[in-house]
C-alpha cells in the first residue's frame, strides 16, 4: 500500500487558491449561446494543471436561459464544497430538493444541451432543455464506482422568476453529471478499509473498499464519514467494521485536519463511548489504513474521542497491521527444465535458484505454480496440465499424490495456474469442457471443494485470489473473447454442516478490453492487466477492481506478453513472461531480461 500511496501522492493536487477558466480559472459564464440548437462546451476544464482549485461563477444579471443551463453544468465540475454556486442557478423545488450527492453520472464527453422543442418555448413561456450524452460510469451515494454503457437522456426546466425576472432552473434530475475528463480532474479513488468476515481463528485480515471522493473538497473528512457509514453494498456481505452501528462524527464537527505532528483527532458521537480498548484500536487502525491510502504522507497517529471529549484510544501506525497481503521475500517462475525457481523479490540478484524441496528438483516437470503467502510451500501443475501437487520447501522427499486431477483432453482444457489466498486456501480451475470446475482446497490440503459460480457465463481461463480471501479475479472466455471479472467469495455451510463456497456478484473490471491475456493483483484494490481493445494492439494497464481506469503512471510497454506477476507491495518489480523470456520491470527503469528460458512468473499468492 505504501507504493500505492506514493503513486497517488504524485497525482494529488495541491490546495492552491487559484482560479481557472475564462482566461483565469473560473468556470461559468464563459460562453454566449443561442436559446435554441445544440449547446456544447460543457467539457469546461480539459485537465487543468494539477496545482489548482476550480471555482464557478454565479449567474450574471439578465443571463439568457442557455447561459443558465451552461453555467449550472459547469458549476457541477467546480470545487465548491456544497455546490453553493451551482445552487444559485436554481429556484423553487429544485433549490430545496436537489441532492447533488445522490449520484455522479460520468459521460464520455460533457453533456449536450438542446432546447426542446427546437426553436420554441413551452406553452407556459418557460424553457425545457434536454441533456444527452453517452454514459460510461456512475458513482452512487456510497461513493462506489460502477461502469456503464448507456445513453444519457434527462431534462432541465427553466422558468422566469416573477419578482426578479431572472431565468432559473426549477426542475432537474438528482445528482450531478459531467464529462470523463472533468470527473478525472475532480474525483480521486481512495480505499476504505474494513475487516474480512471470514477470517480464520486468530486472523484479522483487512479488505480494501475503493470509493471516489472529490479530491479538493476536504477529502479527509469525506473519507472519515464514508468509512463510518460502513462497507459499500457490493462488499457488505463479506466485510465488517469495528465501529458500533450508528457511529458518526460528533455533532457540530465539520472538518478534520491532521496537526503539525501528523496526528488526527476524531471526535465521535455517543454510539462509541463504551467500546473496549481492543475494539477501539481496531477502529483506529481502519482510520489509519484509510488515511494512509488517501494522503501522500499518510497519518502517523489517530486519537478517537468520546462524545464528551475524553480520549477513547490512541493508535500509531506501528500498532496497526494489515494481516495477510504484505511483502514477499522472493519472485518465482518455472525455468527451462520445468523446475520451480526463485529470485530475491527486491531484484537485487539476477541468478535464480531452485526452491528447496521436490518442486525444485525437476523430477516432476511443471508448467505453472503458486507459492503460499508465508512462502513455506507451493502448488505445482504438471507440464501437461493434468495434475496439481502441493510440496513443502522444508522437505527433501518426493512429491506425494496429486491433490487435483483433470480429465481434459488437451493441455488447454486442463488446470489453470493455481492461487493461494490470505487464509491459506488454495484455488485452481479445471477447464475440462465436460466438467468445468472452480476448486478450493481448504488450508491447501484435503478433498477439493467445488465452488459455486452462479451467474458465470463462460469458461474460467485464469484465477487470482486477493490476499483478503474475499475477492477473486477471473479471466472468463466466451465467444472467443476474454474478459476480466471480479467476484465476491461467500462462505457458508450446507444443510449437513459441510462447508460451501460461492462466487457471487461477478462484475467486469475491464469493460473497455475484449481480449484479456493475463492479470495479477498489484495492490489492495488494483490489478495489472494485459489485453487489447477491439482492433487494438496489446497493452498493459493498471485497473481498479471497480472497473475504473487509473489516470496515473502505467507500466512501460512490452510486446508478446504471455503472463504477468505483481505483488500487493507495489514497490516490488513487475515480472513477465514475454517473447524475450522472463523479464522484470523495477520502478523508474525499463524492462530487463532475467533469463531467456522460463515461464509462469508468480509472487506469493
Amino acid at each position: 500500500m505504501g507504493a500505492e500511496r506514493e503513486g497517488r501522492g504524485r497525482r494529488r493536487r495541491m490546495r492552491v487558491g487559484a482560479y481557472v477558466g475564462c482566461g483565469a480559472v473560473l468556470l461559468a459564464g464563459c460562453a454566449s449561446m443561442p436559446d435554441d440548437g445544440d449547446l456544447r462546451g460543457v467539457e469546461s476544464t480539459p485537465r487543468q494543471d494539477a496545482q489548482v482549485r476550480v471555482y464557478a461563477l454565479p449567474p450574471r444579471e439578465d443571463a439568457r436561459p442557455s447561459e443558465i443551463v451552461q453555467g449550472f453544468l459547469e458549476a457541477l465540475t467546480s470545487d465548491d464544497p456544497d455546490y453553493e454556486t451551482a445552487r444559485m442557478y436554481l429556484a423553487g423545488k429544485a433549490l430545496s430538493d436537489w441532492q447533488p450527492s445522490a449520484t455522479t453520472t460520468v459521460l464520455d464527453e460533457g453533456p449536450n444541451a438542446l432546447v426542446e422543442p427546437s426553436g420554441t418555448r413551452e406553452d407556459d413561456g418557460d424553457f425545457l432543455y434536454r441533456l444527452t450524452g453517452h454514459e460510461v460510469a456512475q458513482v452512487d451515494a456510497q461513493h462506489a464506482y460502477k461502469p456503464a454503457d448507456d445513453d444519457y437522456n434527462e431534462t432541465v426546466h427553466l422558468t422566469q422568476q416573477k419578482d426578479t425576472k431572472q431565468w432559473r432552473i426549477d426542475r432537474l434530475p438528482q445528482g450531478v453529471v459531467m464529462g470523463k475528463s472533468d470527473f478525472q480532474r475532480t474525483y480521486v479513488s481512495v480505499n476504505k478499509y474494513y475487516y474480512t468476515s471470514f477470517a480464520r481463528a486468530g486472523q484479522l485480515g483487512t479488505v480494501a473498499d475503493p470509493v471516489y471522493v472529490r479530491r479538493e473538497v476536504d477529502p479527509v473528512t469525506q473519507m472519515v464519514r464514508a468509512l463510518l457509514k460502513g462497507p459499500t453494498r457490493w462488499l457488505n456481505g463479506v466485510a465488517r467494521t469495528s465501529f458500533p452501528p450508528g457511529t458518526a462524527l460528533k455533532k457540530g464537527v465539520r472538518s478534520l485536519t491532521p496537526d503539525d505532528q501528523n496526528k488526527l483527532v476524531v471526535p465521535l458521537n455517543g454510539k462509541a463511548d463504551r467500546v473496549a480498548r481492543g475494539k477501539c484500536n481496531e477502529m483506529a487502525a481502519q482510520l489509519l489504513f484509510t488515511l494512509q491510502d488517501l494522503m501522500p504522507t499518510g497519518v502517523d497517529e489517530v486519537e478517537l474521542q468520546r462524545s464528551d471529549g475524553t480520549q477513547l484510544c490512541v493508535l500509531d501506525e506501528g500498532g496497526a497491521s494489515h494481516g495477510a497481503g504484505g511483502g514477499a521475500d522472493y519472485q518465482y517462475f518455472i525455468d527451462g527444465e520445468g523446475r520451480l525457481v526463485r529470485m530475491l523479490a527486491s531484484g537485487a540478484d539476477r541468478e535464480p535458484d531452485a526452491v528447496p524441496g521436490a518442486l525444485g528438483t525437476g523430477d516432476t516437470e511443471l508448467r505453472s505454480a503458486a507459492v503460499s503467502r508465508d512462502e513455506d510451500r507451493a502448488a505445482g501443475v504438471s507440464k501437461d496440465g493434468s495434475e496439481m501437487y502441493v510440496g513443502s520447501f522444508e522437505s527433501d522427499g518426493a512429491l506425494g499424490d496429486p491433490v487435483v486431477h483433470s480429465e481434459g483432453r488437451t493441455d488447454t482444457d486442463r488446470l489453470t495456474t493455481p492461487s493461494w489466498d490470505g487464509r491459506g486456501d488454495l484455488w485452481v480451475a479445471d477447464r475440462d469442457p465436460k466438467n468445468p470446475r472452480l476448486l478450493v482446497l481448504q488450508g491447501g490440503e484435503g478433498e477439493p471443494l467445488e465452488a459455486g459460480t452462479p451467474g458465470l457465463d463462460g469458461r474460467i481461463e485464469a484465477v487470482r485470489v486477493a490476499a483478503d480471501g474475499v475477492r477473486i479475479a477471473l479471466i472468463v472466455e466466451r465467444d472467443d473473447n476474454q474478459a476480466l471479472f471480479i467476484g465476491r467469495i461467500e462462505r457458508d455451510s450446507d444443510s449437513s454442516g459441510e462447508p460451501s463456497v460461492s462466487i457471487v456478484d461477478l462484475r467486469s473490471a475491464t469493460p473497455q478490453l475484449e481480449k484479456v491475456k493475463a492479470m495479477s493483483w498489484a495492490g489492495d484494490s488494483r490489478l495489472v492487466v494485459v489485453g487489447r481493445e477491439s482492433r487494438g494492439v496489446q497493452q498493459m494497464r493498471y485497473v481498479q477492481v471497480d472497473g475504473s481506469m487509473l489516470d496515473g503512471p502505467q507500466p512501460a510497454s512490452l510486446t508478446g506478453v504471455e503472463e504477468i506477476a505483481a505483488s500487493e507491495d507495489e514497490r516490488l518489480p513487475l515480472v513477465a513472461h514475454s517473447e524475450d523470456g522472463i523479464v522484470r520491470l523495477s520502478s523508474g527503469a525499463q524492462w530487463q531480461t532475467v533469463v531467456s528460458e522460463g515461464m509462469a512468473p508468480v509472487y506469493p499468492g
